[in-house]
């Protein structure tokens, strides 16, 4: 998993912090990969209680992940981070195979992944 995803320490604190806000401390942290967004790729992030088949499984920082066959190849080597600004807060997403992404900064395409974008 580690050559998937990397989860960075302020990303699991933040993940730690609404997992026990919703009262989800046992719940897995999943990343995926969903057509749609203005680029034709989005990101989904989520809490999950069920493994599916295929699903790579890990832990970093205490927090046990989850990604889905399919998004894995297009995760590989992304790194999720949690930055806090005068604004507020949000989760960032550093993907190395993404070679387009939208100003919102969630939604992207692949060099083998185009997706089918939506209007912004």
């Amino acid at each position: 998993m580690s050559e998937v995803i990397h989860l960075t320490e302020a990303a699991a604190f933040q993940i730690k912090d609404m997992m026990e806000q919703n009262d989800e401390q046992d719940a897995y942290f999943r990343v995926s990969v969903n057509g749609g967004g203005c680029s034709g790729l989005s990101y989904g992030l989520s809490l999950d209680h069920e493994i599916k088949e295929g699903d790579a499984v890990g832990e970093q920082h205490g927090i046990r992940i989850l990604v889905d066959h399919e998004s894995a190849p297009i995760l590989t080597g992304t790194v999720i981070d949690y930055k806090q600004s005068l604004l507020g807060g949000g989760f960032t997403i550093d993907n190395p195979n993404a070679i387009v992404t939208c100003g919102c900064g969630s939604s992207f395409k692949t060099k083998t992944k185009a997706g089918t974008p939506e209007k912004c």
